[in-house]
């Protein structure tokens, strides 16, 4: 019973937060149409309630939910990494959305079209990969990626082009 209310909270927070992801930018969009008046200011308190107040809050229980449910369902499978690495580059859309807001409504501030579709795009195609992921629990053999890369001495081998300049500054 706590295993099908732990996920009831983390799919219903997980909603919440890839939903408010996806419609932020449209609402950023909506800068460029108000000058910087008293609907200025308003959008602006509106964005931060809606980010400070719905969505931070709904990603930190989605992650605090899931990482419970990692533990109490032992989910310890190759698909639920790839599934771990989308909910990253989401955490990465989230920090990077509250950063705009930051700037978004400075005098300046203007948030074009272009980045509109190709955030919103970007957004809903990382919500769409955890879907996929986590629906279609995809049969991943690691034995197909562990190739030269985790044999003992590659990093050095792998970094030693990169770090050579360094290593030559240090040497007398």
């Amino acid at each position: 019973m706590l295993s099908a209310g732990l996920k009831f909270i983390h799919v219903a927070t997980i909603a919440i937060w890839a939903a408010g992801l996806i419609c932020l930018p449209f609402v950023y969009r909506q800068r460029s149409e108000v000058g910087v008046d008293h609907d200025l200011h308003r959008l602006h308190a509106m964005t931060r309630f809606f980010y400070v107040v719905i969505l931070s809050p709904a990603a930190f229980v989605a992650i605090g939910s899931g990482t419970v449910l990692i533990f109490d369902q032992q989910t310890f499978v190759p698909w639920f990494t790839v599934k771990l690495f989308f909910v990253g580059v989401l955490v990465l859309v989230h920090v990077l959305t509250g950063l705009v807001i930051l700037k978004l409504f400075e005098e300046a501030g203007h948030y074009p079209n272009w980045r509109y579709v190709a955030v919103t795009s970007f957004t809903a195609a990382v919500v769409t990969a955890i879907l996929v992921v986590v629906s279609g629990k995809p049969e991943i053999d690691i034995r197909d990626f562990q190739t030269d890369f985790f044999q003992p001495g590659y990093l050095g081998e792998m970094l030693a082009p990169v770090l050579e300049p360094f290593i030559r500054l240090v040497r007398p």
